[in-house]
């Protein structure tokens, strides 16, 4: 990466991690405080009685407070990601980092707590001490041997989880890695010969799982930078690593290589030789997992041994080891049964979610959330992707049965299944909701034009699809402005060379394009004057022809300006042929879970045809995101209470979607309360189709929908991702003036996708 990349990146780190509010964490209260009843509640008088509940039963601590899915993630900066030790408040980026992991991935509350006491022993002191306040303990970040001192201590002194995930995190996601390498390999654990590099925290703990999998003690061969861990051997010794000692006159790992069926890195770049690879055993596995740059790259152990199979910690090769796949589910289903700590049999059964994920046949969900990604069981496809939407009731809920099977659990559940089903319902309740279109965007490839492209929004988004995804940026503008834009901004993109470029002012193709343009518009007032002076100034149209002409797959505009006239040029010259605008629908990701709003933009005041046909858009785009549709068709009117307004036109199009069979669930009409709560629709509605709360909105005014959203977006900080312009095949959608970087760079992804994939 260049000097220039490089600072690029500095930058941008530097500004994600200062804006719009210094951190990554802030608190939140969950319980109203808007009146002095409430006060009085929360604080004197009423908070007493809480105080006197758990007095007489700490267990209620779990119902009354915050504790119950409360973790501290605590360090003390000793050994800090590849950095070493920078010290506790240096530190401090990396444990806000891990706490956000936490609550994004398993809706875990966490508070980082970084200690300047280097002092292992006095460090496990102040951690004990910390057991009132917290549910669980995430040690992180804590230099070999003090981190294995640290967790003895408080896993003693402690009644609650205590977890190092540098250890136990990457041994359990290596543990679930090996099973299904062993598996695919044709071998078993007792019969392998293991050679590892490494002998700090995270090689002993993946060591040691090693050998609870089944691996034979004197099968393992561990190197550290001295050379082999040998018998008598008195350089850079402890008693974790002294379990491995070999009794043996070998020194190196050259000389311990011969034969090995599983290579185990956790040390440097570097450290295997393609010559070694050649002379360890048939069906060699090789986990080269140091950061970033591994033991050895997969391509060349693929240039000596085809028949390898390699796991790496890097996201751009297949089988990445990422702790993610662990942590997050591990504690969440400690905390929901009360965990008083995380055994073995939690750990294994973490293990055995992870590879049994990764074997199962994919679920029709997981399937349209990961469209086009290969997810069958096999040398390249080890362990499950970090955004598997299963993983949380699969791992979550192996941990809770482990826990109250082995007898740690203090608050065991009553119903595993009803748990598994709770868990996969809060799957999305983030913005974390894209990542499965990213992913299905990047095995797409195509080709996204920019209608606005000197808008430094979209300068910003374009370097972050070049980044995030497989997709090719068209941007259309003036190349002089694009490139001092790109340098103003310290962006590295550059045009011409990382992006294509159309110059509205001077391109060779123009004739090509008025002359395609007035071809489709001759017969509808458009002269050839008009047509030279539309494709020289109006952008949109310039790109909505681009698509026409097969030139781009998809175009993105409306950064300025206002929808309908957009849309009216993608209509001229896009519609037809079996496409027409059937809505704008919003995906709106509030806390606690998306919500999909139509029509926002389109029609002013549909008709029941136009209704119709929003609904049934809808119910295939909401499938994108791996979601169910659960669609209810808001009025004035209560289910036939009024026959003016809005009510009419629902019943209508509630009568066309009925003339069919549909594969989705709808019902209406209704009020925007009856749709989101379950039992007030129920008492005026009983036996009603919808389960549960709605999950789509449709209105039969752009007005309604469009102030919902807007007050969402304002008010409830809602993330938008859209409007999404259905019946168009994906090839055009077209945003508001309000939309950020960020927002283009999802209507990109939802744009990469091609509509096949989702229709």
């Amino acid at each position: 990466m260049s000097d220039t990349a490089q600072e690029s990146l500095r930058q941008a780190a530097l500004f994600y991690h200062e804006n719009p509010k210094p951190g990554k964490l802030e608190v939140r209260a969950t319980k109203p405080l808007a009146n002095g009843r409430d006060l009085s509640r929360a604080y004197s008088p009423g908070v007493a009685e809480a105080c006197l509940e758990i007095k007489a039963d700490p267990q209620t601590a779990a119902r009354y407070t915050s504790r119950g899915n409360l973790v501290a993630v605590v360090s003390n900066g000793t050994a800090v990601l590849g950095l070493g030790n920078i010290g506790p408040l240096a530190s401090k980026p990396v444990m806000e980092g891990k706490a956000v992991l936490f609550k994004k991935f398993a809706n875990i509350d966490c508070f980082d707590i970084e200690l300047d006491q280097p002092d292992p022993e006095k460090l496990a002191e102040i951690v004990c001490a910390l057991e009132p306040t917290f549910g669980a303990i995430n040690l992180e970040d804590i230099k070999a041997p003090d981190c294995f001192i640290v967790e003895k201590i408080c896993r003693e002194r402690m009644n609650i989880p205590v977890f190092h995930d540098d250890q136990h995190g990457t041994a359990i996601v290596v543990g679930a890695a090996a099973t299904n390498a062993l598996h695919v390999a044709g071998k078993a654990f007792e019969d392998v010969k293991v050679v590892s590099t490494g002998g700090g925290a995270a090689g002993i703990a993946c060591l040691n799982m090693l050998l609870k999998l089944g691996v034979k003690r004197e099968n393992v061969w561990l190197c550290d930078i001295h050379g082999l861990v040998y018998e008598g051997r008195a350089e850079d010794m402890n008693p974790q690593k002294a379990c491995f000692a070999q009794k043996s006159g070998l020194r190196t790992l050259d000389d311990v290589i011969d034969g090995a069926d599983l290579f185990l890195g956790l040390s440097g770049p570097g450290v295997l030789k393609a010559e070694q690879v050649k002379r360890m055993a048939d069906r060699p596995i090789i986990f080269a997992l140091a950061n970033p740059t591994p033991e050895i790259m997969p391509d060349d152990v693929r240039a000596v041994a085809p028949d390898a199979i390699i796991a790496t910690g890097r996201s751009d090769f297949p089988n990445q080891v990422n702790n993610v796949l662990c942590f997050p589910f591990i504690f969440r289903g400690a905390l929901d049964v009360g965990a008083t700590e995380i055994n073995d049999a939690m750990a294994l059964a973490c293990v055995e979610g992870i590879a049994a994920l990764a074997r199962a046949t994919t679920s029709a969900e997981a399937a349209a959330a990961y469209h086009g990604e290969q997810l069958t069981f096999g040398r390249d496809y080890l362990i499950p992707k970090p955004f598997d939407p299963r993983l949380s009731s699969v791992v979550s809920s192996a941990v809770a049965k482990a826990a109250m099977e082995s007898g740690v659990a203090a608050r065991p559940l009553d119903d595993l299944q009803a748990y598994k089903e709770k868990l996969n319902q809060s799957v999305f309740k983030s913005a974390l909701l894209m990542r499965p279109v990213f992913e299905a965007a990047r095995t797409a490839s195509r080709k996204i034009v920019f209608a606005e492209g000197e808008d430094e929004r979209v300068l910003r988004a374009a370097q972050a699809i070049l980044e995030e995804t497989t997709e090719q940026p068209i941007l259309i503008g003036r190349p002089e402005v694009l490139e001092s834009r790109c340098e103003r901004m310290g962006l590295e993109i550059r045009p011409g060379r990382d992006f294509h470029v159309v110059n509205p002012q001077d391109d060779p193709r123009y004739r090509d394009y008025w002359e395609t343009y007035h071809r489709l518009m001759a017969r509808r007032g458009v002269t050839p004057d008009l047509a030279r002076a539309i494709l020289r100034t109006n952008t949109t149209a310039i790109a909505a022809i681009m698509v026409h002409r097969e030139e781009a797959d998809s175009m993105i505009c409306g950064t300025f300006g206002e929808y309908r006239w957009h849309l009216n040029y993608i209509t001229q010259v896009l519609g037809g042929g079996g496409f027409e605008p059937n809505g704008a629908l919003s995906l709106m990701i509030l806390e606690d879970g998306p919500l999909f709003l139509a029509d926002t933009q389109v029609w002013t005041e549909p008709t029941p045809e136009q209704i119709a046909k929003t609904v049934i858009g809808a119910a295939r785009h909401v499938r994108r995101f791996g979601l169910t549709p659960q669609i209810a068709l808001c009025s004035r009117s209560q289910f036939g209470n009024q026959n003016d307004g809005t009510g009419p036109r629902i019943r209508a199009a509630l009568d066309i979607l009925d003339s069919e069979t549909r594969d989705f669930v709808y019902e209406g009409e209704m009020h925007v309360d009856s749709a989101l709560d379950p039992e007030l629709r129920e008492r005026l509605m009983p036996g009603n189709r919808l389960q549960g709360a709605a999950n789509v909105l449709i209105f039969a005014q752009a007005d309604a929908a469009s102030g919902v959203r807007n007050i969402l977006r304002l008010k409830a900080s809602a993330l938008e991702v859209g409007p999404i312009l259905m019946g168009m095949g994906n090839r055009a959608h077209i945003v508001t003036p309000s939309i950020t970087s960020r927002g283009l760079l999802n209507m990109a992804a939802i744009g990469g996708t091609p509509v096949a994939s989702y229709g």
